[in-house]
C-alpha cells in the first residue's frame, strides 16, 4: 500500500497534535490567539521542508519543537524591544514590582488542560465556546464547524476571532483555577462538551437527524479530560452518559436516515462495548464522589444522575422491562438538584411508564405556562403521546401537529407529522 503523501500525513497528524501544540506554545506566550498562529507557522515551515525531506519519525513532536522555537524567538524580540525601551527610560523612576504569588499545590501543571479551561472560559458566549473549543481542540477547521452546525462559515470565524480577541483583551490567564472558581468554570467546560454531543445526537436544524462527527468529538474531548482530571466525578458522570448515549447511535435511525424512537430500537445493535465503557466510567463517578480526598459531595451531581438514567436504559433488554421507577426517582433526585422545566418534562415521561398516562399528564400540563416551553417542541409532543395512550387520539393528532410546526429539523417534522396522520 502506498505511503500517504507529506501533505495528507501534515493534515492527519496537525488534526491529532493540533491541541497540545497549540498547549504548549500558549504556555510559553500566554496568548491562545497568538499560539494558534505559531502552530500554523510551524504547519506552514512543514509544507516547506517534509516534501523535500520526508515526513519525520516523529511528526507531532517536529511540529511541537518547530512552533516553540518560534515562539522562544518571538519571546526574545519582545524582550530585545523591551530591554531597548528600559534603556529609554533609566532615568526615570522605578515601580514598586508586586509580591510574588506563592505556588499552589493544587495548581494542575498540565497545558492541555489549561487549554480546555480558557477555550471553555465564561466570559464568552455559548457559541464562542463550542466554536473555539472545536478548532482548538477538536482541530476541525471553520468550514467544518459550520457545517456541523449549519451556519454560515462567516459566522464561525468571527465567532472563533471575537473568541480569541476577548480573552486577550480581558486579560484571561492561560491556567487551571482551583478552589470554588475551578468548581464554577469546570461546569463551562463540560456544559460545552454536553452541547456539542447533543447538536451530533439530535440536530436542532437541518435534514440530518444525527451528526455522528459531533458526537465522536464530544466523547473524545470527555475522555481526554477524563484523564486529565480523573479524581472530578462530574467529569466522570459526563463521560458515561456520553458512551451509554452513543451506544444507541446505530439503532436511532433506520435506512432512510429517518428516527427510530427508543421504544422501537432494535436494542442488538447497541454498541455493548460503549456500554461497558459507561457503566466502568459511571463506577468511578460513584466512587470519587464518595472519597473523602476528591472534591466530591457525596452527593451525585448532575451529569452522574443523568448517566445513572442512562445506564437504566442502556442495561435493560427491551424498552417494557426498563426500570422506571427508578428512573422517575432519579429525575425527582435531578429536578431537585438541576432545576429546570425539561427535566421535569422527562421526568413526566418516566412516571407514565411507572404509573400510567393519566397521572403523567398532569405533571405535562402544569408544565403549559413555563416561558422556557413555550417553543419547545418535545412539550406538545409527549403530551400528545399521553393523550394518544388515554385514547384521546383527536387531541394527540393535535398535539403532534404543533410539535411538527415547531421543529427546525426535517427528519423530525416528518416523524411527528407520521404521527399525528397516525392518530386520524
Amino acid at each position: 500500500m502506498a505511503e500517504p503523501r507529506p501533505t495528507e500525513a501534515l493534515e492527519t497528524v496537525f488534526r491529532l497534535e493540533s491541541p497540545r501544540v497549540i498547549a504548549g506554545v500558549a504556555r510559553l506566550v500566554r496568548d491562545v490567539g497568538l499560539a494558534e498562529e505559531l502552530a500554523q507557522d510551524a504547519v506552514v515551515a512543514a509544507l516547506e521542508q517534509w516534501p523535500r525531506d520526508g515526513v519525520p519519525d516523529n511528526p507531532g513532536a517536529w511540529l511541537m519543537a518547530t512552533a516553540r522555537r518560534r515562539a522562544v524567538d518571538l519571546i526574545r524580540r519582545r524582550e530585545n524591544y523591551a530591554r531597548k525601551l528600559a534603556e529609554i527610560g533609566r532615568d526615570l523612576p522605578t515601580a514598586t514590582a508586586p509580591p510574588e504569588e506563592p505556588a499552589d499545590p493544587d495548581d494542575i501543571d498540565d497545558d492541555l488542560l489549561r487549554l480546555v479551561f480558557t477555550a471553555c472560559h465564561p466570559v464568552l458566549s455559548a457559541e464562542a465556546r463550542i466554536a473555539l473549543t472545536l478548532r482548538l481542540l477538536g482541530g476541525l477547521t471553520t468550514p467544518e464547524i459550520a457545517r456541523a452546525f449549519l451556519v454560515p462559515e462567516p459566522t464561525v470565524a468571527q465567532r472563533i476571532v471575537r473568541a480569541k480577541r476577548t480573552l486577550a483583551t480581558r486579560n484571561v490567564a492561560f491556567e487551571v483555577p482551583y478552589g470554588p472558581d475551578r468548581a464554577a468554570r469546570l461546569g463551562s467546560v463540560l456544559e460545552v462538551i454536553y452541547l456539542i454531543f447533543n447538536e451530533g445526537y439530535a440536530a436542532t436544524v437541518g435534514d440530518d437527524w444525527l451528526r455522528p462527527a459531533l458526537c465522536e468529538d464530544a466523547l473524545r474531548l470527555a475522555r481526554v479530560l477524563c484523564a486529565l482530571m480523573p479524581k472530578e466525578p462530574e467529569v466522570h458522570g459526563l463521560t458515561a452518559l456520553l458512551e451509554f448515549q452513543a451506544s444507541r447511535t446505530a439503532a436511532r435511525t433506520g435506512p432512510d436516515g429517518a428516527p427510530v424512537l427508543l421504544q422501537d430500537q432494535n436494542r442488538r445493535r447497541w454498541n455493548r462495548m460503549l456500554i461497558a465503557r459507561g457503566i466502568a466510567a459511571l463506577d468511578h463517578a460513584h466512587a470519587h464522589a464518595q472519597s473523602p480526598a476528591t472534591t466530591g459531595s457525596g452527593a451525585p451531581g448532575p451529569y452522574v444522575l443523568q448517566a445513572a438514567i442512562a445506564a437504566c436504559h442502556a442495561t435493560a433488554h427491551s424498552y417494557e422491562e426498563t426500570d422506571w421507577p427508578r428512573i422517575a426517582t432519579l429525575y425527582g433526585l435531578l429536578a431537585a438538584r438541576a432545576p429546570s422545566p425539561v427535566v421535569e418534562l422527562n421526568r413526566a415521561v418516566a412516571v407514565s411508564m411507572a404509573e400510567g398516562p393519566a397521572p403523567a399528564l398532569l405533571l405535562v400540563d402544569a408544565l403549559a405556562a413555563e416561558p422556557a416551553l413555550r417553543d419547545y417542541h418535545l412539550l406538545p409532543s409527549v403530551r400528545g403521546d399521553l393523550l394518544r395512550r388515554l385514547g384521546r387520539t383527536a387531541e394527540a393528532r393535535a398535539e403532534f401537529a404543533r410539535a411538527a410546526s415547531l421543529t427546525r429539523n426535517e427528519r423530525e417534522r416528518e416523524l411527528l407529522t407520521r404521527r399525528a396522520d397516525d392518530c386520524g
